[in-house]
């Protein structure tokens, strides 16, 4: 960082984002999220951006993705807060909150009621966010990793 104060810009797309930030975006979440390849990534993410109302949000530096969160339409009035995360290197900076800032309010603009989400308890911080952002735990369920921690948000109505 050599002491210059690097500012974050913050994108949004209702797609893939272009080159080089997909091919950024994608070296990211691999580098956060071990056990899949770089196909396997971008075929579950071409899936939902194909499958109906897509949100990415990015957080950048130049042309590098340092943060995203990604989202879907689940049902009408009823999105899902699907993926997300920060290089580690920029982690405590606010990157997440104002990522999931910028997702709720987008959500509030296309008039859903409700945003879901999952984490598993040994994301702490991300569980901690979504408690912060007024989440609230509706349940549980078994997943592959463990017991899955199911949470809702209701939006405020304009």
């Amino acid at each position: 960082m050599g002491g210059k104060e690097q500012i974050i810009d913050y994108q949004h797309f209702t797609g893939f984002p272009p080159e080089p930030l997909l091919g950024s975006l994608l070296d990211l979440h691999l580098s956060v999220f071990a056990g899949q390849t770089r196909d396997e990534v971008g075929t579950e993410m071409a899936y939902h951006v194909e499958s109906g109302p897509f949100l990415m949000n990015l957080a950048l530096i130049g042309d590098r993705v340092i943060g995203y969160k990604a989202g879907y339409e689940r049902k009408p009035d009823h999105f899902y807060s699907w993926l997300g995360c920060v290089d580690p290197a920029f982690r405590g900076r606010g990157v997440a909150d104002m990522l999931m800032r910028r997702q709720h309010d987008w959500c509030s603009q296309q008039n859903y009621h409700t945003v879901r989400t999952q984490t598993y308890n040994r994301w702490r911080g991300m569980l901690i966010l979504n408690l912060k952002h007024g989440f609230d735990i509706i349940g549980t369920q078994q997943g592959a990793h463990g017991l899955i921690i199911v949470l809702e948000k209701q939006l405020p109505t304009t």
